[in-house]
């Protein structure tokens, strides 16, 4: 099933549902003929979206708003925040094209910043699917939860079956000793090369797709920083603000330290190109990771650590 495909039979069988749009129809092109007055593009106006899109929420109505993932997070972010995150509504931000998906574009249109800025906001919850198959077994239980949320499409198509979602768990692709990637999104794909890569080389090779960055989940990053040598948090963000942040502000909250090899873009937007070439001038392809990984010398096992007790 694709994205438009289960956001259209959603909003047939459930007329709170409200699809709307700031003229970004990419992803919904055929639903405006079947929704009708459901249907609602404001033009190229994010803020004005948001904030209709929170008044239908005052009104018990599930807007499901579309728009590109810098305009959404950036221009509109005082209006997610306030109309949105501050009174806790149902608005779903569906953001189009983030990190490296935005291939072709330069830097205003390149989205390496929104997860910072959206799990910086009270309320809102942040979701990166690693494809279409992770996407649509998210998207039920994003929708009908009554938290804002803000959720990095993704409609890549690959082979890989991921596992039912839970909410607030990441998907535990495999354990191992030597090396753990932690990811999410896009970046996925290319970590899956990068662990058969590291395999072939001999290591114990574990690779985490993280799913939910807020709410995140504890257990599986601190299990893994503690059970494996080296753990890699791989992104298409800025190093500021993402995972990587995410997992030193987790160490630091239980007082644990970890041997912790970052990838990511520091202070820099990529070049714009085909996505394979985005990929690869970057360093971001499954090949270079492995490669990256190798060359960080300082695997060690780590000291004794407990990790902390969490409830069912």
């Amino acid at each position: 099933m694709s994205y438009e495909e289960l956001l259209t039979e959603t909003a047939l069988s459930d007329d709170r549902f409200i699809v709307m749009t700031a003229e970004n129809r990419a992803l919904v092109r055929n639903i405006p003929a079947k929704l009708g007055n459901r249907f609602i593009d404001t033009g190229i106006t994010e803020q004005t979206m948001v904030g209709a899109a929170a008044g239908l929420a005052l009104r018990g109505r599930i807007p499901v708003i579309h728009a590109l993932a810098s305009f959404l997070s950036m221009r509109a972010f005082e209006f997610v925040r306030t109309d949105a995150g501050i009174p806790n509504l149902p608005v779903k931000l569906s953001s189009f094209i983030p990190g490296f998906l935005s291939d072709g574009n330069g830097p205003t249109h390149q989205a390496l910043e929104d997860i910072s800025l959206m799990r910086g906001i009270p309320n809102i919850t942040v979701f990166a699917p690693a494809d279409e198959d992770d996407l649509v077994k998210m998207l039920p239980q994003i929708w009908n939860h009554p938290n804002p949320s803000y959720v990095r499409i993704n409609t890549r198509k690959t082979d890989y079956q991921h596992t039912p979602f839970e909410w607030g768990k990441a998907e535990i692709i495999a354990k191992g000793d030597d090396v753990t990637i932690l990811t999410y999104g896009l970046l996925f794909e290319q970590a899956l090369i990068a662990t058969d890569i590291l395999k072939k080389e001999g290591l114990s090779v574990g690779l985490i797709n993280i799913r939910s960055l807020k709410p995140i989940d504890e257990r599986a990053i601190l299990e893994a920083t503690r059970d494996s040598s080296l753990t890699v948090t791989l992104e298409d963000h800025f190093l500021t603000g993402g995972l990587y942040s995410i997992v030193a502000e987790l160490l630091l909250k239980h007082g644990l330290t970890a041997n912790i090899l970052p990838i990511a873009l520091n202070e820099k937007w990529f070049k714009p190109s085909l996505l394979p070439n985005v990929l690869e001038y970057e360093g971001f392809t499954g090949k270079q990771i492995a490669e990256k990984i190798l060359g960080y010398k300082t695997f060690y096992k780590q000291p004794e650590i407990s990790i902390p007790q969490f409830s069912e």
